[in-house]
C-alpha cells in the first residue's frame, strides 16, 4: 500500500470528524453507530488502496489489543458499582454526604470532594463509579440540574487523576516526554491551578444561583435509605481498603477484586439468606432497587456486567478504528509535517495541544491521545531547547484531560454510561477540563512557566 499523503490524510480525518458529529450531534444518535460507519468506509478506503485484508485484520487487532486490561477493569467496575450498592456502601455514601455537606454549597463540595478521592487512589474511573455515583443520587435528590453535578464530578475526578502520582496517565505523560515523575506533577501547577480555581468559582456561582432544594425529599430518601439498607460503619471498610490499596501501588485489577470480595462477604452478612443463585444475578445484571420510592429505584438501580457491554462494545470499535489510522500511517501522515514547521514555542504548544484534541477525536483513546502528539513533537520541543517538562504537561493538558468530553472516547463513554448522563450534557459543566488546554496554550504564547532545558522558567 502507498504511503498516505498529507492532503488525504486531513480529507480523511476531517471526513471522519464530520460522519461522527453528524451522527452524534446532528441525529442524536449513539456513538457506536457512527463509528461502525466510519469504520466501514475506512476499510473501503484501503482496500482501494489495495490494501490486503490480512493488514486490516491486523490494524483492528493492535487497535484493540491496547485496551484489554482497561476493558477488563470496566467489567469489574459494573460488578463493583452492583455489590457496593448491595452491601449499603454507596446508599450509606449518600446518608453521609445528606447529614454532613452544605446544602447551599453542594455543587462545589462535589468537586472538591471528588478531587481529593481523585488524588489518593489516582484513578478517575474509580472516583466516578464509587463517590460519583453517591453524590450524583443527592444532587438528583435535591433536584440539582444533573449535567451540573456531573460536571463537578467529573472536574474533580480529572483533576485528581491528573495531579496523583498513582494515575496512568499521569506516569504515561512524563514517560513518554521523558521527565521525572514528580517535577512533572509540580510543573503541571502552572496550568493546573488556574484551571482548578476558576472551576471552583464556576461552580460555586452556578451551584449558589440553582433552586432552593426540596429538603421534604431528602429527608424522604434518608428513610427510605435506612430501612432498605444497612448503614452503619461498616460500609467504609470497603473504601478505606480502597484507599490502601492506592497507596500500596496494588495495580487496579487486584484492587477491585479486593474489594469485590469484601464487599462480597459484607453483603452475606448483612443478609445469610442471600443465595449464590442471586448473587450471580446481581454480577450479571446490576442491582435493581425494589423500594416504594421511584425517585431512590431510579438513583440505585445500576452497576452489574450487562450494563457495562455498551460501553465495552463502543470502546472496542474506537479502538478498531483507531488501529486502522495507525496501521496505514493516517495519523502520522497528517501530524509529522506540522511538526517541522514550528518555530516558536506558542506555535508548538498550540499545535501539540490541538494534536491531542484531534487524537481524542478521532481515534477516542486517552493513552494514544498522549503517546501520539508525544512521540510526533518530542524532536521539536527539544530543537527549541523545552525541557522534557514542558512537552509532558501540555500532553495531559491537551490529551489525557480531554478524553472524557468525547461521546466516543473511552473515559467519556464510560462516565456517561455509569452516570446515565449524556456526554454533551455535562460537557458544558466540566470546565475543568475545558480550562487546562486554554491555560495551556496562553502559558506557551506568554511563556509564563515554560521551561527550558537550562531548567530556568521564562
Amino acid at each position: 500500500m502507498k504511503k498516505v499523503s498529507f492532503n488525504e490524510a486531513i480529507i480523511l480525518l476531517l471526513l471522519m470528524l464530520v460522519f461522527l458529529g453528524t451522527g452524534v450531534i446532528g441525529f442524536g444518535l449513539s456513538p457506536q453507530v457512527p463509528v461502525l460507519f466510519v469504520i466501514a468506509l475506512l476499510i473501503g478506503w484501503a482496500r482501494l488502496k489495495k490494501a490486503s485484508f490480512e493488514e486490516i485484520h491486523q490494524g483492528i487487532t493492535e487497535g484493540i489489543t491496547t485496551a484489554i486490561i482497561p476493558i477488563f477493569i470496566f467489567l469489574l467496575i459494573g460488578t463493583l458499582i452492583a455489590v457496593w450498592i448491595k452491601a449499603g456502601i454507596i446508599p450509606a455514601l449518600m446518608v453521609f454526604g445528606f447529614n454532613s455537606l452544605s446544602v447551599k454549597f453542594f455543587v462545589p463540595s462535589a468537586f472538591i470532594v471528588c478531587g481529593l478521592v481523585g488524588l489518593s487512589i489516582g484513578s478517575g474511573f474509580t472516583t466516578i463509579s464509587t463517590v460519583g455515583i453517591a453524590i450524583l443520587g443527592m444532587g438528583l435528590t435535591m433536584g440539582l440540574d444533573p449535567a451540573l453535578v456531573a460536571g463537578a464530578i467529573l472536574s474533580g475526578a480529572i483533576f485528581g487523576d491528573k495531579m496523583s502520582p498513582l494515575s496512568d496517565s499521569t506516569n504515561l505523560a512524563s514517560a513518554v516526554a521523558g521527565s521525572e515523575l514528580f517535577a512533572h506533577i509540580k510543573n503541571m501547577m502552572w496550568t493546573t491551578v488556574p484551571a482548578f480555581v476558576l472551576s471552583f468559582l464556576g461552580f460555586l456561582a452556578l451551584g449558589h444561583a440553582s433552586k432552593t432544594p426540596d429538603m421534604t425529599k431528602v429527608e424522604t430518601t434518608i428513610k427510605v435509605l435506612e430501612q432498605t439498607f444497612t448503614i452503619n460503619w461498616w460500609a467504609s471498610l470497603p473504601i478505606i481498603l480502597m484507599f490502601v490499596c492506592a497507596w500500596c501501588k496494588i495495580p487496579a485489577i487486584p484492587t477491585l477484586f479486593i474489594n469485590i470480595f469484601v464487599s462480597t462477604a459484607m453483603i452475606f452478612i448483612n443478609d445469610p439468606h442471600y443465595t449464590i443463585k442471586k448473587f450471580a444475578t446481581l454480577v450479571e445484571q446490576g442491582f435493581v432497587a425494589q423500594t416504594n420510592n421511584q425517585d431512590v429505584n431510579a438513583l440505585l438501580t445500576r452497576g452489574g456486567i450487562g450494563n457495562m457491554m455498551g460501553t465495552v462494545s463502543l470502546i472496542i470499535m474506537t479502538l478498531a478504528l483507531g488501529g486502522l489510522l495507525m496501521k496505514f500511517g493516517i495519523v502520522a501522515a497528517a501530524m509529522d509535517p506540522l511538526a517541522k514547521k514550528l518555530n516558536t514555542p506558542g506555535k508548538l504548544v498550540t499545535v501539540t495541544i490541538f494534536s491531542g484534541i484531534a487524537i481524542n477525536l478521532f481515534v477516542g483513546e486517552q493513552y494514544l491521545s498522549v503517546i501520539l502528539p508525544g512521540r510526533a513533537f518530542k524532536t521539536s520541543f527539544e530543537r527549541l531547547k523545552l525541557d522534557p517538562l514542558s512537552l509532558s504537561r501540555v500532553l495531559e493538558d491537551g490529551g489525557s484531560v480531554i478524553n472524557y468530553l468525547i461521546p466516543w472516547g473511552v473515559a467519556g463513554s464510560f462516565a456517561a454510561s455509569t452516570l446515565g448522563i449524556p456526554v454533551l450534557a455535562f460537557l458544558p459543566f466540566t470546565f475543568f477540563s475545558l480550562l487546562c488546554p486554554l491555560f495551556s496554550i496562553l502559558s506557551g504564547i506568554t511563556g509564563i512557566g515554560l521551561k527550558y532545558d537550562r531548567q530556568t522558567t521564562v
